[in-house]
């Protein structure tokens, strides 16, 4: 929309034009009013142009989406793509291209231009605050501010300019007016409706963000599709997550999340304050967050945690509502975390840790009670285990800490402790924690805690007997943590990022140096403290198939050449939730042996499926302990562990192959790995041509050993690599993943 100011008065866009030309950059530029005659007077109609035949009229503005798209990286946004009112998505610290139609031949000799650029949404946009730039166009080659704008070439009536912004821009959606100007006459101005969105730009060596590393740039920035880790240490358990970061309402809704994440306009230039605010926003504990988190086995109202296939459909719900959505856990805090991050340009990549940490007591140890008869005390317990939790990285320099901290950083959006009065961790350096730096910012003592703290055991006795310590375990917290690596559906092992290697001198010394730096008084308690460590040696059979029974064996070594020993041994298994939450005792069996001199010996508890079936939950996973008391000797020894029985594969196989704009057809199926018939069978599908979910529904009960069979038509858009993500419900059967990685030939242009 275009506005004339005046000849007669000094209307805003002239005065405007003349405060660009006449002021240096650098001074400090106010909030400009736009006085009543600018609001109000509005001259654009055809026959008033006719009236300023000389003045600079801009006719339309072509955003260049192609070229700019391309060279941003930004060509797969739902916003660039959309064929009515596209919008323009482009990275800070790197220039961008506009081909502006004009009434006329541009004059530099005549016409004076400039460009107003303010950020959407802000009351009083300010230079100083980094909302709004004003600058003229300058000649090729010149370059005198933060932001430019160069006259790139010109031809007839149109021009082509080339549009810099600062590496250290405020990330948002900006909106851009031009105003014109001839000496000693009228001025013009018009207001483009399109809107620039402004991202972070890994690609920029100037951006804080900058990530030099092509293959990890392209997975953590680029990539649309990924894995996630679930499971145990010992049963890992890939899952598919579609993060869809350049789909609809995502980039808008990234960009809200910051104002539910109290991140300060003025703060959204630099990634330490805008991921530690996201890590807020999406969860929805202490304020309207996107995700509401539930960790019961009721989740009616909702959509439990294990059912969704990725970040899309529950952003786009919750741009729609403006309401948190029913429900999550910490892969999903995860995968949304990561489809925000890499929506605004910010390199995420979402990390397992098995055996992970809750220090609630800040002490740097994870601490756990048991009575007399090796049943754990909730009531004691505030610290726990997570089977696994699933956290974030972000790539970023970090000037407030000093180069050496510069490169992944963690984050963590499920709900866990304060940090700052609200519910977020991070951004952690992880060389930072490698280092036992536990109090450099952001909440590095809580992740230490999660990937090394020390596990200690004791028994209560009652509350007039003191405290039993029974074992102290140092290589039991942060098992193993991975992500999943660049270019490849395969698991790359971060745990030496984070930790030296247990039982190495390192790692026992920067244990030792943490704890120094803790005031909490069990931390100096504990590191006065020695005492024995005796190690009993759990049996599992490997790769243990749902539907199959499995044996628990507990081996006990005599090391003594003359002396037997009898010993009691209670061995239970319980179900447990991934947060190391025990649930229900599956089965417990008492033991009296006597191990003789210099002898091994094994006690076995053999588990069927139908002793487990009915009290299974989530990921299936169980906690095995054992309590042995040596009667002659009264010595006492608690020993936990956990393990997961593993779920069937969802099977795609695709009848046709796979063609741009061609119809293709595929087969999912499931084999039935129970002892008892699968009932109300579906699966759920989502990829490259279908839109929203398919829901394939089984017609027939699925008998032992039999397959759940189903057939599926899509119909992908574009050339390329994609995945086919799917999940398969029952009645007797749930949480079950599947994926097929396709690719997609592009459309013959040959005519038969």
């Amino acid at each position: 929309m275009g506005r004339f100011g005046d000849n007669c008065c000094h209307g805003f866009s002239r005065f405007r034009a003349n405060w660009v030309l006449n002021h240096d950059e650098s001074a400090e530029m106010q909030s400009l009013p736009k006085p009543k005659e600018y609001e109000e007077t509005d001259l654009g109609e055809a026959n008033k142009i006719e009236e300023e035949p000389d003045i600079l009229i801009i006719r339309n503005i072509n955003p260049c989406i192609s070229r700019n798209g391309t060279d941003h990286h930004t060509e797969k946004f739902d916003l660039m793509t959309r064929e009515i009112d596209p919008q323009l998505v482009v990275r800070r610290g790197q220039p961008f291209y506009l081909n502006i139609t004009l009434s006329r031949e541009y004059n530099p000799e005549k016409d004076a231009v400039s460009f107003v650029f303010t950020l959407d949404g802000v009351e009083y946009a300010s230079h100083g605050n980094g909302t709004m730039v004003a600058i003229p166009l300058l000649k090729q080659k010149e370059k005198l501010y933060s932001w430019n704008v160069i006259l790139f070439s010109s031809k007839e009536n149109i021009i082509t300019v080339e549009i810099s912004t600062s590496a250290n821009s405020v990330v948002g959606k900006w909106l851009m007016e031009i105003d014109t100007k001839i000496k000693d006459n009228g001025a013009y101005s018009y207001a483009w409706e399109t809107k620039i969105y402004l991202l972070f730009n890994p690609w920029c060596k100037n951006d804080q963000v900058y990530l030099a590393n092509g293959d990890w740039r392209e997975e953590t920035v680029e990539n649309d599709v990924g894995l996630m880790w679930r499971g145990t240490y010992n049963s890992l358990r890939p899952v598919i997550w579609r993060y869809d970061q350049f789909e609809k309402d995502i980039l808008e809704c990234s960009l809200y999340l910051l104002k539910i994440g109290k991140v300060k306009i003025s703060s959204r230039n630099d990634p330490v304050q805008t991921t530690r605010g996201l890590s807020a926003a999406v969860n929805s504990y202490d304020d309207n967050g996107a995700v509401e988190g539930n960790w019961s086995i009721d989740h009616s109202g909702g959509t439990p945690p294990a059912k969704w296939l990725g970040s899309r459909k529950i952003l786009q719900q919750y741009y729609k509502k403006k309401s948190p959505v029913k429900y999550g856990q910490c892969w999903v805090f995860s995968g949304v975390l990561t489809t925000i991050c890499r929506a605004l340009g910010i390199p995420t990549r979402p990390v397992t840790c098995y055996s992970s940490a809750h220090d609630t007591q800040n002490s740097l140890t994870v601490d756990y009670f048991i009575d007399e008869k090796g049943n754990t005390l909730e009531g004691l317990n505030s610290d726990s285990i997570w089977n696994y939790h699933v956290w974030n990285e972000v790539w970023m320099q970090r000037p407030d800490l000093g180069k050496e901290y510069n490169g992944w950083q963690a984050i963590d959006a499920t709900p866990q402790e304060l940090s700052d009065n609200m519910y977020r961790i991070g951004p952690a350096s992880v060389h930072a924690v490698k280092l036992g730096e536990v109090l450099k910012p952001y909440d590095n003592s809580f992740l230490f805690s999660e990937v090394n703290a020390d596990k200690i055991l004791w028994k209560y006795c009652g509350p007039t007997q003191p405290l039993k310590l029974i074992r102290k375990d140092m290589n039991g917290i942060g098992k193993l943590i991975c992500t999943k690596s660049a270019g490849a559906y395969e698991r790359e092992d971060l745990t030496n990022t984070y930790k030296f290697p247990e039982k190495s001198t390192e790692e026992r010394s920067t244990m030792l140096k943490a704890l120094r730096q803790s005031e909490n008084l069990f931390s100096r308690y504990y590191l006065n403290e020695d005492f024995n460590d005796i190690h009993f040696n759990f049996k599992l059979i490997d790769d243990i198939k749902i539907g199959q029974p499995f044996d628990v064996a507990l081996s006990m070594k005599n090391r003594s050449k003359s002396t037997d020993y009898k010993v009691k041994v209670m061995l239970k298994v319980t179900t447990v939730t991934y947060m190391g939450t025990q649930w229900d005792t599956v089965k417990q069996e008492n033991f009296e042996v006597t191990v003789k001199a210099d002898t091994t010996h094994e006690v076995t508890l053999t588990v069927t499926f139908d002793e487990y079936h009915r009290k299974l939950i989530e990921d299936c996973a169980f906690s095995i302990s054992s309590l042995a008391t040596i009667e002659d000797t009264k010595f006492e020894y608690f020993a936990q562990d956990d393990f997961r029985i593993r779920k069937p594969d969802i099977k795609i196989v695709l009848q046709d192959t796979p063609v741009e704009e061609k119809e293709c057809k595929a087969d999912i199926y499931l084999e039935n790995p129970l002892p008892i018939p699968l009932k109300n069978c579906k699966f759920i599908v989502e990829g490259p041509g279908i839109k929203g979910a398919l829901k394939l529904k089984v017609k027939d009960t699925v008998p032992p050993g039999k397959k759940a069979h189903s057939e599926f038509t899509f119909t992908p858009t574009l050339p390329g690599r994609f995945t086919i993500a799917a999940k398969f419900e029952s009645k007797q059967l749930n949480d079950v993943d599947g994926y097929q990685i396709i690719e997609v030939e592009a459309m013959s242009n040959e005519i038969s």
